[in-house]
């Protein structure tokens, strides 16, 4: 019999730690992580849970923990899961060890990182990929699925000997042929992660309250006019198309509820990547979510002056951090439009 597939996380944060979870019992998992997370996974292991009831936990002398970019020389499959502002070093420390012809799945938030990966590192199959679900970390070495989805990937025949090991760990992969059109629906729906970090509140509770979500409608729609600009058309990731989405965010209380069931089928406990940041006294990635759209913006000579202001509210929030009311953000939000 042939060994499970060396599959390496380059970068196990939030997102890299699940995955991994998910993935060790059917295939042979490596993390490649910072010395802090690498500490935390040797003395607590790795627990996996989901909203769905899935608990998993693997002791820390199960684990194949490394701090050295050099743990991926054997690999058969990466997958990248830094953040966005460190794409470009995992880039660098990739072309130094990465065996040529190695695939490499871009697992990371924004719509730039797999091509910036992929101009250097000429000779693989980069790919790009996306989590569709929020991630938490109740306590040390656990790591908690609080929302839904499929992980998607771009369509390679690279991928077809890691597909059973994906879909075994119950992270089955759906393939897409327009990973960008995929990318930009997502990044749409990621413009509430800083909203809920300002809020303070657990994504399920903010979403119920209609002046948060006037707030988000706010945003996607100046997002949307943006996109369009651009002549870019956004994926249906939802049971809506995206254009639509503003107008379901801004219906009342009881009848938002009722139509949008499904986004409310949150973990209680989950937050937004944005809150986990503040939270730990790092620096988000809101330039890579609503910056994205201010700069997409700038480039067709048009303005997101409300992203434009989320944008520097986090900034702010980075150095001391504040909760907002919905209501006073959302007249801030519109002041600035």
């Amino acid at each position: 019999m042939s060994k499970p597939p060396r599959i390496a996380i380059f970068g196990a944060g939030m997102i890299g730690n699940y995955l991994g979870g998910r993935l060790h019992a059917h295939a042979r998992v490596r993390f490649i992580a910072r010395p802090r997370v690498a500490a935390t996974l040797k003395e607590h292991g790795l627990t996996v849970s989901d909203l769905h009831g899935h608990q998993q936990h693997i002791a820390p002398d199960a684990l194949d923990v490394y701090t050295n970019p050099e743990a991926v020389r054997d690999a058969g499959l990466v997958l990248v899961t830094v953040k966005s502002a460190a794409t470009m070093e995992a880039a660098h420390e990739l072309s130094n060890v990465l065996a040529p012809g190695t695939p490499v799945i871009s697992f990371q938030n924004g719509v730039r990182n797999a091509a910036e990966l992929r101009a250097s590192l000429p000779g693989h199959d980069v790919l790009t990929g996306m989590v569709p679900f929020n991630v938490t970390q109740p306590r040390p070495g656990h790591f908690h699925q609080g929302s839904s989805g499929d992980l998607m990937v771009e369509r390679a025949t690279a991928l077809e000997s890691f597909l059973s090991a994906f879909a075994a760990s119950g992270l089955s992969l759906q393939r897409h042929d327009d990973m960008q059109a995929v990318l930009w629906a997502k990044l749409l729906l990621n413009l509430n992660n800083p909203l809920n970090a300002l809020s303070g509140l657990p994504l399920r509770d903010e979403l119920a309250q209609r002046s948060w979500r006037r707030c988000l409608a706010l945003l996607q729609r100046e997002g949307l006019r943006v996109l369009k600009a651009a002549g870019i058309r956004p994926a249906q990731l939802t049971a809506l198309p995206a254009r639509w989405l503003p107008s379901v965010l801004d219906l009342p209380d009881a009848l938002f509820q009722r139509l949008a069931a499904r986004m409310l089928a949150i973990d209680p406990l989950a937050r937004s990547s944005t809150w986990e940041d503040l939270q730990m006294g790092r620096r988000t990635e809101v330039d890579y979510i609503n910056g994205e759209i201010v700069e997409l913006a700038t480039s067709k000579g048009l303005g997101a002056p409300a992203n434009a202001h989320v944008v520097s509210l986090i900034r702010e929030a980075e150095r001391s951090y504040v909760h907002w009311h919905a209501e006073a953000l959302l007249e801030a939000l519109r002041k600035a439009s």
